[in-house]
This record gives structure tokens, sequence and C-alpha cells, in this order.
């Protein structure tokens, strides 16, 4: 095989790999920001904050679900193979998609619309709970060895694109039609145009090659907490960083600005999505130098940069004025970029090849789903029960402080995928 084609093949690898991704967090995106809509289409009632609450509860229902999907998911690409995983996730995710951007409002179909909708959303957590770690598995194993970090921080970047690809979407359809237009149908547009993006991921994904199960027996995820207990510990905290700072920091961050900073949803928008940016840049640089310094010195150094400057730069956005915002939410995407761009590796390299899956899918999604979901929930509580505006921050620190000593204690060097690397050439089915 020429070096053009191993160079093309591998750019179908981590297009295949990083399908899914994009269309995860564009769902996510474009759920939050047609919330509204959607609790008033779906959740009719007088008060319009228990129409949104019971619009983001919905939303959260997916986050749940996902340490479920890890271990559906998980046992597939363990057991059945990492390919057959990664296409039944995007499938899984592409059809709930659809079906949102189609169904019934209450009007028209009664109770029945806000049950098929939690339906909906707890399909996608289930797929999504596979997905991400899946792709970040697949990427490390096909990858050279030197390049390990670089092809894993896909998943990370192309969940933060999705990201950017629906906050772009929905920014359109709000301001190019007219609101009743919005509420009426205008709304269900980002949804089917998601499926695009999800049956571009089957197209690439159907090209993957059924490979051999790595475990050919047994129930991989108990044999991983049986035998690599501290791993998967090690795993959890690793992942809080990914999970509590960022929901945090990119989600929550949006109303805590307009509450304490007084700043307008429009500049807040414009910045968080500046910043976003900053992460799509920052991954892949981060992954390289990990390849070259090794995950450890990485990681340690992002987890204590925010130790150390959490609550500072969150007093430095709590000013209010557009600098402020953007310098503090800068130094905050910084350091969440070159952490959120080592992880994937970092927790694929605790695990040996037959619990892989299982394993870094259940670490990550347990602080995703429950530490995540729950985070921007937990930051109006601490605020409501204190009255202290930066008790977000603390909470922050707090859960970086935890991912520093998981960091702290991997072996430097060390690596359970070092002498497992998978050919590129069997990945795809048919070139």
């Amino acid at each position: 095989m020429t070096t053009g084609n191993i160079h093309q093949m591998r750019r179908r690898v981590v297009a295949a790999g990083i399908a899914g991704n994009v269309m995860e967090w564009y769902d996510f995106a474009v759920y939050g920001y047609f919330a509204r809509t959607i609790g008033l289409l779906f959740f009719p009632g007088q008060d319009p904050t228990s129409r949104l609450i019971e619009a983001y509860a919905v939303f959260a229902v997916g986050f749940l679900m996902r340490p479920l999907g890890a271990v559906v998911f998980g046992y597939i690409g363990d057991r059945v193979g990492r390919g057959p995983a990664l296409l039944w996730s995007v499938i899984a995710m592409a059809v709930p998609t659809l079906v949102m951007g189609l169904l019934p409002t209450f009007n028209q179909i009664g109770i029945a619309a806000p049950i098929l909708m939690v339906l909906c959303r707890m399909a996608q957590g289930l797929a999504v709970g596979g997905e991400y770690t899946g792709s970040a598995v697949f990427l490390a194993e096909t990858a050279a060895p030197d390049r390990r970090g670089q092809a894993a921080a896909w998943a990370p970047f192309g969940a933060i694109a999705g990201i950017l690809l629906g906050s772009i979407t929905a920014t359109v359809v709000l301001n190019v039609l007219p609101l009743e237009f919005v509420q009426d149908w205008g709304w269900r547009i980002p949804f089917l145009l998601g499926v695009v993006v999800g049956g571009v991921g089957f197209i690439l994904r159907r090209r993957l090659s059924i490979d051999p199960p790595p475990a050919r027996s047994g129930f991989p995820l108990v044999e991983a907490v049986h035998r690599h207990g501290r791993a998967v510990v090690q795993g959890v905290a690793l992942s809080l960083i990914n999970a509590i700072p960022f929901y945090i920091s990119f989600v929550y961050i949006l109303p805590w600005l307009r509450k304490f900073a007084d700043l307008s949803a429009r500049n807040a928008g414009i910045i968080n999505s500046a910043n976003m940016m900053i992460i799509v840049v920052v991954i892949p640089a981060a992954a390289w130098l990990s390849d070259r310094v090794g995950r450890k010195p990485v990681l340690v150094s992002a987890a204590t940069g925010l130790v150390l400057l959490a609550w500072p730069l969150f007093a430095v956005m709590e000013i209010g004025e557009i600098w402020a915002v953007f310098v503090g939410q800068f130094g905050i995407a910084l350091l969440i970029g070159i952490y959120a761009a080592v992880s994937p590796i970092a927790l694929s390299e605790l695990f040996p090849r037959g619990v892989r899956c299982s394993a870094v899918s259940i670490t990550h999604n347990l602080s995703a789903g429950l530490a995540g979901g729950t985070a921007p929930m937990v930051a109006e509580w601490l605020i409501s029960r204190t009255g202290y505006s930066l008790a977000p921050a603390v909470y922050v620190t707090l859960a970086a402080a935890l991912s520093l000593v998981a960091a702290l204690s991997l072996r430097s060097g060390y690596s359970a995928i070092a002498a497992e690397t998978v050919s590129i050439e069997p990945a795809i089915a048919r070139a």
C-alpha cells in the first residue's frame, strides 16, 4: 500500500470516528437553543418557568441514560467489535433526532407528545453513552504509536465542532425566520438537518470492517471492575473536569452572566461561541504535545491551572464588561481544551483491549452523565443556599482538584495500549 493510500485511509478512519460526535453535540446545542419553544409546544402550562424546567428535565434524561448506554455499547464494542458499536450508535442517534423533528405537539396529540419526546431523549442518551468513548478508543487503536494522542483527540474535536455547528444552525434559524414561524415549524429545521449529519456518519461507518472482538466470553465491564478497579476509579476522577467545569463554564455560564454580570444574552452567546472556537484550536495542539512529553504532564498542568485560576477567572467575568467576560472565559476555555484533548487517550491507555470499550465508556459516562448532567442544577442550588454568586467557581475548583489527584496518580509513560496497535488496513472494509 502506497503512502498516499495510507494517508487517505487514515482520513477515512478519522472521519468515521468523529462523525457521531459531531451529531451528538449538534443535537445538544440545538435542543438547548430551542428549549423554550419545545417547552411551549410540548409542556403547555400557565407558568413559563415551569415549562422551561420541564423541557430541561427532558434534556437531563438523556444524561441519566448515558451510563446505561456505556454498559450496552461498551459490551458491543468489546464482544462484537468496534465497527458495529460505532455503526449502531450513530443509527441510534439519527433515528430519534429525525423523530423529534417530526413529532406532533401537545395540541395535536395530547399527552403522547411529551411522552414521545422523553422516549426520543432516552434513546439518544443511550446512544451517546457509547459514542464519544467508542470513537476515541477506535481512533487510538488504529493510530500510529507516536500519534495516538492526536488520533484520540479527534473525538473531543468532533464534539466541540458539533456544538458550534448546532449553535450556528440555530442562530441562523432564529435570525432569518420570524418568531411566529420559528415557534410554528422553524424549530424543526435544525433537527431535520441533523439527520444529514447522521446519514454521513452512517455512510462512513458502514465501511468499517467487523473486526475480531477482543473479548470472546464473559462480561467485560465486570472483568474491568474486578481486575482493574483502581483504574476505573482513576478514570471516573479523571473525567470530572470534562463534566463539571465544562458544563458550568459553557452551559450554565449563559444564565449566570445575565444574572450576575448583567450581560445581554446576545453578547454572552457571542463570547461563548468564540471561546468554544478557541477550544477547537487548542485540542490538536495539546494532543500533539502529549505525544511528545506524555499524558501526565499535560493533564497535571491543565488541572493545576483550573484549581488555581477557576475562582479568579469567574471573579473577572463577574465584572460584567465584555472584555472581562471574554478574558475570564478564555482562560477557562484554554485549560479545559488542553485537558479535554488528552483525557480520551489517557483513559484508553489505562485498560487492556479486552475490556477497553466497556471500561472507558463507563468511567467517562458516570462523570458526564451524573456529575456533568447535574452540574448546572447544583451550581444554581449552591448560589441559592449560600447567596454567594461565585459558588459555581468553588464547585469547579473542587472537581478540578479531584481530577488533579487522579492525574498525579497516573504512572508516567505507562500505556496498556502500547503493544496493541491495530493496523488501519483492515479498518476499512471497502477502500
